[in-house]
């Protein structure tokens, strides 16, 4: 495989200039039957969608020794993630951000840095890369598996292989699903307020969706909440990613080269932020906007199956217990974190 600061990830180490459609065929049609295997499967026996995708994209995962694969799998890791990256964007209002008030947002965004932070800091610790604690740190600092694989995107291959970031989606979706069950349950437990347990389950849980349905379990005002939290925890991927892109750029001890590469800001970034102040700005009726999100969530799904197919099994099954210690470290440090911000409400 191949990889450049922007995450080229491709099974083909030398791409032709241009591909014929021909080429991608068989790569985009086995991710396609494998995303709606994952959908049918999800919906139901109401098991989280981008659980599904992902092990049914790691039990194909043969399928990507098929060199006719590799052409399409490539283009739905990467294009259909970046597409679907800027199609979230439609999601983001600067309303969602006045809505929330300067004391939450304030509070949020230093969760965010601290969850990241701490993530990183923990790396040597448990004898982890710290690309590899970015990546876990960062996912469950702003929105699971689709920041993760925005991340991925910025940090690639070279820094941290393919088998372990199939591992930390893995992990923070397990960890997702079973915040949505627990959190809601702890914060009746602890007595919080519709606004204390909607702070914290909206400021903690990794999936939009988990979060949201997290918050509308403990109730309808919480859930409210936790949308409005969630969503703004969405709107700051794009910072955070420029914030990510800068430290990587500027970093002496860079995995792929040692070298000091200049920070170009990607265009899927570009576009996340150019829809988002599209959206701010301008009426888009609602059948648009829920049509970009699921177009969204379509993509984000195709991209996680076709980079599940892409992993090798025997490299991820190799992995020990500490490579999850990134993952609970960030799951654990967001939970006190924001139950801490709840309790400042």
């Amino acid at each position: 495989m191949a990889a450049d600061l922007y995450g080229e990830m491709q099974l083909e180490a030398h791409p032709p200039a241009r591909h014929s459609a021909r080429d991608y065929l068989h790569g985009v049609l086995v991710t396609a039957i494998a995303a709606l295997a994952a959908a049918w499967l999800a919906d139901h026996y109401a098991v989280p969608l981008v659980l599904m995708g992902l092990l049914i994209g790691l039990a194909l995962s043969f399928l990507s020794q098929d060199k006719r694969t590799h052409a399409g799998l490539d283009l739905m890791s990467q294009t259909a993630l970046r597409i679907g990256i800027v199609l979230v964007g439609a999601r983001i209002t600067a309303a969602q951000l006045v809505d929330l008030g300067p004391l939450p947002f304030a509070l949020l965004v230093a969760i965010m840095i601290a969850v990241i932070v701490i993530t990183v800091a923990s790396a040597r610790l448990f004898r982890q890369d710290r690309h590899a604690a970015l990546l876990a740190g960062g996912a469950t600092a702003i929105c699971g598996a689709s920041a993760a694989l925005a991340l991925y995107s910025l940090i690639g291959d070279k820094r941290v292989d393919q088998a372990r970031f199939t591992l930390t989606l893995v992990g923070i979706t397990v960890a997702s699903a079973l915040a949505m069950t627990l959190y809601p349950v702890l914060a009746a437990q602890l007595g919080l307020t519709d606004a204390q347990a909607g702070f914290l389950i909206g400021a903690s849980i990794h999936d939009v969706a988990q979060a949201i349905g997290g918050g509308f379990s403990f109730s309808a005002p919480a859930g409210e909440v936790a949308t409005i939290v969630k969503l703004t925890r969405v709107a700051l991927l794009a910072p955070m990613l420029m914030l990510v892109g800068l430290w990587l750029a500027r970093s002496k001890d860079d995995a792929a080269g040692k070298a000091r590469i200049p920070l170009r800001l990607p265009w899927f970034i570009l576009g996340f932020l150019a829809i988002a102040a599209i959206n701010s700005l301008v009426a888009i009726p609602k059948p648009v906007t829920d049509g970009a999100a699921t177009a969204a969530q379509a993509l984000l799904l195709l991209a996680i199956v076709a980079t599940a197919m892409k992993a090798r099994l025997h490299l991820l099954l190799d992995q020990g217990w500490r490579s999850f210690a990134p993952i609970i470290v960030a799951t654990v440090t967001s939970f006190l974190l924001s139950l801490g911000g709840a309790l400042l409400l």
